[in-house]
């Protein structure tokens, strides 16, 4: 048998391209042959991002294999300002940073990274008093996410600081409620740019006639808005069509409810009648699904229902959205007889999202006949050695969930790929 040194390097590097993260760390370990090859390809690593943490333990050799990566992507957990300083030497050409748990009195040194376009601030337990840490980066940043952060700035000076980021393409800001901005017309009109929005709603009871925007809109002219994404975290609040009337070009809606047991009035309702060009809707908690199912919009083309539902509530999704392609169905009540309804109710679904638990084996294997379907996720890949105790979990694919996988693949010629668990991106807030 040949040796590895004898292979061809573009030959390995084929091989190498189909492996998981940690299999390529794994294999880079094996030795240095492999190590040079794989530390050498910069597009091996594409996509790659770390973790980082306690930055005076990693010495000039790792900060040299992650050049050598061209690692773009970064998350700096429980940091300092120090080790802003020592990241934007080592790493200089960083295009998103995550701050988690940062602990310094101030954010300092972003200045030095001048190709940072997203940046992500979670968990912080010192107070903000200003943005002004992100003025350098108001010509260059497209992406920006607050989450869980203590701001005791102004409103004012909250939105000054935002609204120069005249470059935003996505702004996501969770609070716990501390913040309470009237309205979001200002920074919209200021971020012309703006195609996704993620915002806490758990101030507002009422959205006001001019929330997103001027209510009314010329008839013969284009909604000033290009939002087209937009997420409310903790939402409950009463809403016109007129207030929506500036959103027509939104294209994709999630709403993560306040409460679990929804209130008298199903606002959604209004959202969609308001909105009949949506072709993504994602809905956690609040109402049932009976009580908007009957005003979804024919042009559905993805749908995820973390809800309570029957049964006949998907029946009727089935014929108000007969083209749906992606279903990430979660609902509160046992999933065990909604599987095997899904070929027969969506059968031009392309992936799926579902929880296997309590479905019968018989049952999973008949999505077999989603003839279209190349992807599928098993939300709840994990299971109890000892069914006498729940307290010993082990958090990866039962043997027999694997049988059952591989039994799936087998009767669709392995045109449907299965995952149990999905690569996030290390900048997405964890609240949705």
């Amino acid at each position: 048998m040949a040796s590895a040194a004898q292979l061809p390097a573009e030959l390995w590097l084929q091989v190498f391209s189909f492996l998981s993260w940690r299999d390529k760390l794994s294999m880079r370990r094996t030795c240095a042959h492999f190590r040079h090859l794989m530390d050498e390809s910069h597009l091996l690593w594409r996509g790659f991002s770390v973790v980082l943490r306690d930055l005076p333990r990693y010495n000039r050799p790792f900060w040299r294999s992650l050049a050598r990566r061209h690692v773009r992507v970064v998350a700096l957990r429980a940091g300092r300002s120090r080790d802003l300083e020592q990241l934007s030497t080592c790493l200089p050409q960083l295009h998103a940073l995550r701050l988690d748990s940062w602990r310094g009195d101030a954010i300092r040194e972003l200045k030095h990274f001048s190709q940072l376009t997203r940046f992500s601030l979670t968990s912080c337990s010192t107070r903000l008093g200003n943005l002004d840490f992100l003025s350098p980066l108001r010509h260059q940043l497209t992406q920006l996410s607050i989450c869980n952060a203590q701001l005791s700035c102004s409103v004012p000076q909250l939105l000054a600081s935002v609204s120069q980021l005249t470059c935003l393409t996505s702004l996501l800001l969770h609070h716990d409620g501390s913040l309470r901005v009237p309205t979001l017309s200002r920074v919209l009109a200021d971020l012309t740019r703006l195609r996704h929005l993620s915002w806490t709603m758990i101030t507002y009871r009422t959205l006001s006639q001019d929330f997103f925007g001027p209510a009314h809109i010329p008839a013969d002219g284009d909604a000033p808005l290009q939002l087209s994404d937009l997420q409310l975290l903790d939402y409950d609040a009463g809403v016109t069509p007129e207030v929506l009337q500036p959103l027509a070009r939104l294209r994709s809606l999630s709403v993560f409810h306040l409460y679990s047991v929804p209130g008298p009035t199903c606002h959604l309702q209004t959202w969609l009648t308001s909105l009949p060009q949506l072709s993504s809707l994602s809905v956690h908690g609040g109402h049932p699904l009976a009580a908007y199912a009957d005003f979804l919009p024919s042009s559905l083309l993805s749908l995820t229902l973390c809800v309570d539902l029957q049964p006949e509530d998907l029946s009727v999704v089935s014929f108000r959205a007969p083209q749906l392609q992606h279903l990430h169905l979660e609902p509160w009540s046992s999933s065990s007889n909604l599987v095997r309804l899904l070929p027969q109710l969506f059968p031009h679904l392309r992936t799926l999202r579902i929880r296997h638990q309590r479905v019968s084996d018989e049952d999973f294997l008949c999505l077999q006949q989603l003839q279209h379907l190349n992807s599928l996720e098993v939300l709840d890949a994990f299971y109890w050695p000892d069914p006498n105790d729940q307290s010993w979990v082990v958090y990866e694919p039962s043997p027999h969930l694997l049988d059952l996988i591989s039994d799936l693949q087998k009767l669709t010629r392995h045109r449907v790929q299965v995952t149990t668990s999905s690569h996030r991106d290390p900048l997405t807030c964890s609240c949705v």
